[in-house]
Protein backbone atom coordinates (compact mmCIF):
# COMPACT_ATOMS: atom_id res chain seq x y z
CA UNK A 1 0.00 0.00 0.00
CA UNK A 2 1.33 3.43 -0.97
CA UNK A 3 2.17 5.76 1.90
CA UNK A 4 -0.26 8.56 2.54
CA UNK A 5 -0.13 10.95 5.47
CA UNK A 6 -3.08 12.57 7.20
CA UNK A 7 -2.11 16.17 7.83
CA UNK A 8 -5.15 17.55 9.63
CA UNK A 9 -8.65 16.52 10.74
CA UNK A 10 -11.31 19.20 11.21
CA UNK A 11 -14.87 18.57 12.44
CA UNK A 12 -17.57 20.44 10.49
CA UNK A 13 -20.74 21.66 12.17
CA UNK A 14 -23.72 22.68 10.05
CA UNK A 15 -25.31 25.79 11.56
CA UNK A 16 -28.31 27.95 10.69
CA UNK A 17 -26.82 31.25 11.89
CA UNK A 18 -23.15 31.38 10.91
CA UNK A 19 -22.25 34.76 12.48
CA UNK A 20 -23.84 33.77 15.79
CA UNK A 21 -22.13 30.36 15.82
CA UNK A 22 -18.76 31.94 15.04
CA UNK A 23 -19.21 34.47 17.84
CA UNK A 24 -20.25 31.81 20.36
CA UNK A 25 -17.38 29.43 19.61
CA UNK A 26 -14.83 32.25 19.59
CA UNK A 27 -16.07 33.44 22.99
CA UNK A 28 -16.29 30.01 24.59
CA UNK A 29 -13.24 28.30 23.06
CA UNK A 30 -10.99 31.30 22.48
CA UNK A 31 -10.53 30.43 18.80
CA UNK A 32 -9.67 32.96 16.10
CA UNK A 33 -11.04 33.04 12.56
CA UNK A 34 -8.53 31.28 10.28
CA UNK A 35 -10.64 31.20 7.11
CA UNK A 36 -13.96 32.80 6.14
CA UNK A 37 -15.58 32.07 2.78
CA UNK A 38 -19.01 33.36 3.77
CA UNK A 39 -20.58 29.87 3.79
CA UNK A 40 -17.85 28.22 5.90
CA UNK A 41 -15.69 29.66 8.67
CA UNK A 42 -12.78 27.75 10.16
CA UNK A 43 -11.80 28.69 13.67
CA UNK A 44 -8.60 27.65 15.41
CA UNK A 45 -5.74 28.38 17.72
CA UNK A 46 -1.95 28.55 17.57
CA UNK A 47 -1.67 24.90 18.65
CA UNK A 48 -3.45 23.73 15.47
CA UNK A 49 -6.85 22.88 16.95
CA UNK A 50 -9.61 23.66 14.47
CA UNK A 51 -13.38 23.66 14.06
CA UNK A 52 -15.32 24.54 10.91
CA UNK A 53 -18.84 25.98 10.93
CA UNK A 54 -20.90 25.98 7.73
CA UNK A 55 -24.36 26.77 6.49
CA UNK A 56 -24.06 24.39 3.51
CA UNK A 57 -21.29 23.31 1.19
CA UNK A 58 -20.68 25.69 -1.72
CA UNK A 59 -20.10 23.06 -4.40
CA UNK A 60 -21.10 19.66 -3.02
CA UNK A 61 -24.59 18.16 -2.70
CA UNK A 62 -24.26 17.43 1.04
CA UNK A 63 -22.25 18.94 3.89
CA UNK A 64 -19.46 16.74 5.28
CA UNK A 65 -19.28 15.76 8.94
CA UNK A 66 -15.50 16.04 8.95
CA UNK A 67 -12.70 17.24 6.70
CA UNK A 68 -9.52 15.19 6.47
CA UNK A 69 -6.55 16.79 4.74
CA UNK A 70 -3.95 14.44 3.29
CA UNK A 71 -0.71 14.74 1.35
CA UNK A 72 -1.94 12.50 -1.52
CA UNK A 73 -5.62 12.96 -2.37
CA UNK A 74 -5.43 10.64 -5.40
CA UNK A 75 -4.18 7.80 -3.17
CA UNK A 76 -7.01 8.49 -0.73
CA UNK A 77 -9.50 8.31 -3.60
CA UNK A 78 -7.97 5.03 -4.78
CA UNK A 79 -8.38 3.59 -1.27
CA UNK A 80 -12.01 4.70 -1.04
CA UNK A 81 -12.78 3.09 -4.39
CA UNK A 82 -10.96 -0.11 -3.37
CA UNK A 83 -13.08 -0.23 -0.22
CA UNK A 84 -16.24 0.03 -2.35
CA UNK A 85 -17.49 3.18 -0.62
CA UNK A 86 -19.82 5.67 -2.29
CA UNK A 87 -18.29 8.82 -3.77
CA UNK A 88 -20.83 11.63 -3.15
CA UNK A 89 -18.71 14.51 -4.56
CA UNK A 90 -16.14 13.75 -7.26
CA UNK A 91 -12.49 14.76 -7.11
CA UNK A 92 -12.67 18.48 -7.81
CA UNK A 93 -10.21 21.36 -7.97
CA UNK A 94 -12.11 23.98 -5.99
CA UNK A 95 -11.66 27.71 -6.69
CA UNK A 96 -10.51 28.35 -3.10
CA UNK A 97 -7.32 26.32 -3.55
CA UNK A 98 -8.33 22.84 -2.40
CA UNK A 99 -8.59 19.59 -4.37
CA UNK A 100 -11.13 17.34 -2.68
CA UNK A 101 -13.75 14.61 -2.89
CA UNK A 102 -16.43 13.34 -0.50
CA UNK A 103 -17.29 9.76 0.35
CA UNK A 104 -20.02 8.23 2.48
CA UNK A 105 -18.81 5.65 5.00
CA UNK A 106 -20.70 2.47 5.86
CA UNK A 107 -22.42 4.23 8.77
CA UNK A 108 -23.73 7.08 6.59
CA UNK A 109 -21.26 9.82 7.56
CA UNK A 110 -19.95 12.04 4.76
CA UNK A 111 -16.18 12.59 4.82
CA UNK A 112 -14.45 15.41 2.90
CA UNK A 113 -10.92 14.36 1.87
CA UNK A 114 -8.72 17.04 0.41
CA UNK A 115 -5.36 18.62 -0.08
CA UNK A 116 -4.37 22.26 -0.36
CA UNK A 117 -3.33 23.10 -3.92
CA UNK A 118 -2.48 26.72 -3.24
CA UNK A 119 -1.29 28.81 -0.33
CA UNK A 120 -4.57 30.77 -0.17
CA UNK A 121 -5.60 28.95 3.05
Amino acid sequence: MQAMQVQRVVPNLVVADLPRAVSEHREVLGFEVLMDHGWIVTLGDAAGHQLSLMTADASAPVPPAVSVFVDDVEEALRRVRAAGLQIVHPLTDEPWGVTRFFYRDSQGSVINVGTHTSSRF
